[in-house]
């Protein structure tokens, strides 16, 4: 079995594991929350796409927020690779950029990502039946796709081109004016922008009281930590 076969064999489980159907799109934020993962999103350098972290019982993941949410998206879902399926994990940062071989963990976490995200069932069913020839596919059929998925247009292509739908000639083609195409056919184009600057997913909040509670943290640090995700429980506190 071929190594793309062996991380669509993974992804597809997992998908199963968390409660995924073969089409359903990923509700990141409500995955996360689940899997006890913490996301902080940060404006980074745009070389910078993402890191993981484990410690003991918990995972942490640092997503550039200055990365359109499309992409942001993949990279969640490559470094949710690093987390849960890769052999001895450690912390580590990606540059993702391409389907590069060259670096074997690297490539397999963009495949799952890719399979991850986009399940070739659920791409096959938005594609009307005339366009499921080679270079039929139309743009609102992308759109549509893309915007079903959550996923940047890269990673669409990506994987019409992986399903034989695309060559490599389209695939450039589709590449232009994508901000400006979705608004054309009425779609948020907040998919192909940067956003959620300083937010927070996961358990941040609830493990900062326990620590306060359990008598591990100060009640000044708590405070901090707090203020560290924008919450001011002095100003919520004076409010009553």
């Amino acid at each position: 079995m071929s190594t793309e076969m062996l991380i669509q064999k993974e992804a597809t489980r997992l998908r199963n594991l968390w409660g995924l159907g073969p089409t359903d799109p990923v509700s990141l934020s409500s995955l996360i929350i689940k899997l006890n993962v913490l996301i902080v999103f940060k404006k980074l350098n745009q070389l910078f796409s993402g890191m993981s972290m484990i410690s003991e019982n918990n995972s942490f993941l640092l997503i550039n927020s200055n990365h359109p949410i499309g992409r942001q998206n993949f990279t969640i879902c490559h470094e949710l690779y690093h987390v849960f399926v890769q052999k001895e994990p450690k912390l580590h940062s990606c540059i993702i950029e391409g389907f590069d071989k060259k670096d074997k963990e690297e490539y397999a976490a963009n495949m799952f990502a890719s399979f991850f995200l986009m399940p070739s069932e659920g791409i096959i069913g938005l594609i009307p039946e005339h366009e499921l020839k080679k270079n039929k596919v139309s743009l609102p059929t992308i759109l549509k796709i893309e915007q079903f998925y959550q996923c940047s247009r890269s990673a669409t292509l990506y994987r019409l081109q992986s399903l034989g739908l695309i060559d490599i000639k389209l695939y450039e083609g589709f590449l232009l004016n994508i901000a400006k195409d979705a608004l054309k056919y009425g779609y948020d184009t907040s998919l192909y922008k940067p956003g959620r600057h300083d937010v927070v997913i996961g358990n941040y909040g609830p493990l900062a009281k326990e620590l306060f509670d359990t008598g591990k943290i100060s009640e000044s640090h708590y405070v901090s930590l707090l203020k560290d995700i924008g919450i001011d429980i002095d100003a919520i506190n004076n409010e009553d």
